[in-house]
This record gives structure tokens, C-alpha cells and sequence, in this order.
């Protein structure tokens, strides 16, 4: 069927026998004995009539919405390779720079200090609060990243209850204590990291990115 042409909405440039003629109607007329088909209505049974309730509540009825959501993998910055030196922008690491590792399933990424050189252990960091820079460093062949996932990171949650009299005036709660196997995977890391690294690369990465008076951010090269 060709494309019928429109002068303005609604009104077409083709009389009642060119559009009868361009959309084939006689061609289904004729195949139907003459006669357009007919499609008989469904028919829809009425609702039963329910009597209005004499009392309406006092406070209006939660109605969920319904709503689609569609979780898509988080798409990595074309600047951000594994090995790239970046800048944390807030947190308690703000102004750090760290080496990126990998990203994990969450679409979080993997960064380390490493811990001996700036105090920045192994964590996930979100990509919106990072800078990447030029430099890189060399990643070992044989560094295994496979232990770290999200499941990692996530402490057991112990369940709370309501504090009574004695736990309000029993003091500080105790604080969490790092496991010897995370210790040691940090230990790893660190070693695996530093090796090859030359002193430039370790001192740029123990310092602490600041700007200064002057500094204009739009113009810095990273």
C-alpha cells in the first residue's frame, strides 16, 4: 500500500476514489462477495451491581504502582583501565589517589591504595566519585582478583534490638575487628602491587591531590 500524502493533520491530498483505490478496498470487497467483512463484537459481561459501603475509611487506601525496572549492567568510563591511577573526590579517602583494579558485578570499582603507601585498603569506590588520570601502573600477570566480590565486602549483619536501661549506661559498644584472612589479603595485594613500581609512581601515589589558590579544575590535566 502506498504512503498516503497529508496536506495538514487529518486532512488528506487524495480524493474518496484514489484512497479507496491506494488501500485495495475493492480487492477485499470483491473477495467477500461484494460485501465488506463484518467481525462480530465481544461481548462484555456487566459488572454486578455492589451496593456502596454506608462508612468510607478515615484515611485514604495505599494503592501500590506498578513500575518496570530494568537493571542494566553499569557501562565503565572509556578513561578507566585496569591499572589507571584515580582520584577519590569524597568519602573518608577524599583527595587520595588510587589504583584501579577491576569492576565488580554491582558496577562498582576496585580500587586499592595500596594500604602501605597512602593508607587505602581494598574497597569499592562508585565511578561518579573518582577522577581518572593519565598515569598508570603496571598490574603482575599473576595477580588474583577472583576473592574479591560484593560478597566481600558486605559484613554480617548482627540484629539489633531495642536498648533497655542497662544496655543505655553499659558503655561503647565493642568495635569490629579486622579478620586475619582480610589482613592478609591485603598483605598480598600490597606486595603484588609494589613490585616493579618505581619511586615516582610511589611518590605521586602517597600524596594527596589538593587545589590551591590559582588553580583553575576545568584547565588541570590529569
Amino acid at each position: 500500500m502506498v504512503k498516503a500524502t497529508f496536506i495538514a493533520r487529518g486532512i488528506s491530498a487524495e480524493g474518496r476514489s484514489k484512497t479507496y483505490k491506494r488501500k485495495g478496498l475493492f480487492a477485499i470487497k470483491k473477495k467477500n462477495g461484494g460485501v465488506f467483512p463484518t467481525h462480530a463484537k465481544k461481548v462484555v459481561a456487566a459488572a454486578a451491581a455492589t451496593r456502596a459501603p454506608r462508612f468510607y475509611p478515615a484515611e485514604d487506601a495505599k494503592v501500590p504502582l506498578s513500575h518496570h525496572v530494568v537493571r542494566k549492567p553499569t557501562k565503565l568510563r572509556a578513561s578507566i583501565t585496569p591499572g589507571t591511577v584515580l582520584i577519590i573526590l569524597a568519602g573518608r579517602f577524599k583527595g587520595k589517589r588510587v589504583v584501579f583494579l577491576s569492576q565488580l558485578p554491582s558496577g562498582l570499582l576496585l580500587v586499592s591504595g595500596p594500604f602501605k603507601l597512602n593508607g587505602v585498603p581494598v574497597r569499592r569506590v562508585n565511578q561518579a566519585y573518582v577522577i581518572g588520570t593519565s598515569t598508570k601502573v603496571e598490574l603482575p600477570a599473576s595477580l588474583d582478583l577472583t576473592k574479591y566480590s560484593d560478597a566481600y565486602f558486605k559484613a554480617a549483619e548482627a540484629k539489633k534490638g531495642k536498648k533497655g536501661e542497662e544496655e543505655f549506661f553499659a558503655g561503647e559498644e565493642k568495635k569490629n575487628v579486622l579478620s586475619a584472612e582480610y589482613i592478609s589479603n591485603q598483605k598480598s595485594l600490597d606486595a603484588a602491587l609494589l613490585t616493579g613500581m618505581s619511586a615516582d609512581v610511589k611518590g605521586y601515589l602517597s600524596s594527596r591531590f589538593t587545589l590551591r589558590d590559582g588553580d583553575r579544575p576545568h584547565l588541570l590535566k590529569f
